[in-house]
């Protein structure tokens, strides 16, 4: 073994759990029927993987390994709980070999998975977390930092919503087609959350996380292969790809954090920013606006523009004056402020912002902070910024926070430029429909 090679090999792992995590739950789900067993066989899998990969190496296929060391791993535990009686029933259950064909227009078991952790039995914050845990295996704390709530709240939540599906019985299955319209709205707020996430991430040392974006926008493409003619599914899908096309750009060399005025737009990819424009164009045409088409139609302004200097921010704040009436929630009132400071200077945003009840929310104080910046009240800039990276996990924005402070505190250091956070970026989980309990 060369020196070093285990470490490389951990971060192997922990790469295959970001990326198939979800997968595996949602196979061993489908397979056993039990969500609980398929997260605790998945785990044990992982587990497992750490243990055996160093020595033995990486399998040819990662995601066949943890799938198939989940699934002996779930056997063994039905085998121990059964009663004796019951355990040549429970052998003919676990090892049917073929299953008979799903109808409907989606085979795929994370889509399945998605609208069993949507089913409108459920909560719908509980949703939005269940999904956060199954599909993007995210860890009970950081979808409590992500709903502003205390871990042991979100631990009870993600406990109630998957005892409510073991005791209600719900399907693990895409619904029938006269049941889809109702279905829709939790769906796509859950699939726009997973997005946020992996976009932003609620913490750890990466701005964001690609695989959670990926995952978002595979599963926005499979509901518009099944619900084409719903033009919210579209504009979902515009607004992900949108914004997903600026990735490369939010970040410098040094990783930290690029505000939109200050990206290269060389660096932004224009296949991407021509699917989203071309979709958007398409919702315009069926006349039948909502919320997630009116946020595409405002990244597709930005990706219009060949420079910062050139945003019609008249045309994105008239957007966010009518997206107001779909989602009249704080979080796009504080992103139509960001718009407002630029049509109308900073000091009537900062008396939209400061009427805001976002407290706990890092990026009201951000946006406040650069208000008071460019008001010249530094002091209380200096103490808005302090506020904010209290109330952030990620230690990108914590850094970049952290310099626009210095350069109040410490003038000459830093130079801040360009408007704050909140300058089309998408809403952050927390705002619309989707607010915490």
């Amino acid at each position: 073994m060369t020196p070093g090679a285990p470490d490389v090999l951990v971060s192997d792992v922990e790469r295959v759990f970001r990326e198939e995590y979800g997968r595996a739950v949602a196979v061993l789900v489908r397979r056993f029927g039990d969500i609980d067993v398929a997260e605790e066989a998945v785990q044990e899998a992982f587990v497992a993987a750490v243990r055996r990969w160093p020595s033995d190496g990486m399998p040819p296929s990662p995601a066949g390994w943890i799938i198939a060391t989940a699934g002996n791993r779930a056997v063994d535990r039905h085998r121990r709980e059964a009663s004796r009686e019951d355990r040549h029933a429970q052998a003919a259950l676990l090892h049917t070999p073929d299953e008979p064909a799903e109808e409907g227009a989606v085979r795929d078991d994370r889509l399945r998975l998605l609208f069993t952790c949507c089913h409108p039995a459920l909560a719908p914050a509980a949703r939005v977390a269940l999904t956060l845990r199954l599909l993007g295996g995210l860890t009970t704390a950081e979808i409590a930092r992500a709903f502003l709530v205390p871990e042991a709240t979100m631990a009870q939540r993600l406990v109630r919503a998957k005892g409510k599906i073991r005791d209600a019985r719900i399907p693990y299955r895409v619904p029938g087609e006269a049941d889809l319209p109702a279905r829709l709205g939790a769906v796509l707020t859950v699939v726009y959350l997973v997005f946020n996430e992996g976009h932003t991430a609620s913490s750890g040392d990466r701005l964001g996380r690609a695989d959670l974006c990926a995952e978002a926008i595979r599963l926005g493409r499979l509901l518009v292969e099944l619900m084409p003619d719903e033009p919210e599914v579209t504009g979902l899908l515009a607004l992900m790809l949108l914004v997903e096309s600026r990735r490369t750009a939010r970040t410098g060399q040094d990783g930290g954090l690029v505000l939109l005025a200050d990206q290269d737009r060389g660096r932004w990819d224009r296949g991407l920013v021509a699917e989203g424009q071309a979709l958007v164009r398409a919702c315009l045409r069926r006349g039948r606006p909502g919320p997630y088409q009116i946020q595409a139609a405002i990244n597709a302004v930005h990706g219009d523009a060949p420079d910062a200097a050139a945003t019609d921010w008249r045309q994105i704040l008239r957007l966010y004056d009518l997206l107001l009436t779909f989602d009249p929630s704080p979080v796009v009132a504080l992103n139509r402020a960001v718009a407002v400071a630029e049509v109308e200077g900073p000091r009537a945003a900062l008396a939209l912002v400061d009427a805001l009840d976002l407290d706990r929310y890092h990026l009201r104080h951000a946006v406040r902070a650069d208000l008071l910046r460019r008001l010249g009240r530094d002091a209380e800039a200096a103490r808005a910024y302090e506020a904010a990276m209290a109330r952030t996990a990620n230690a990108s924005e914590q850094a970049f926070l952290h310099d626009r402070h210095r350069a109040l505190t410490r003038p000459g250091e830093a130079e801040p430029g360009g408007p704050e956070f909140g300058a089309s970026e998408p809403d952050e989980i927390g705002a619309g429909e989707t607010e915490p309990e």
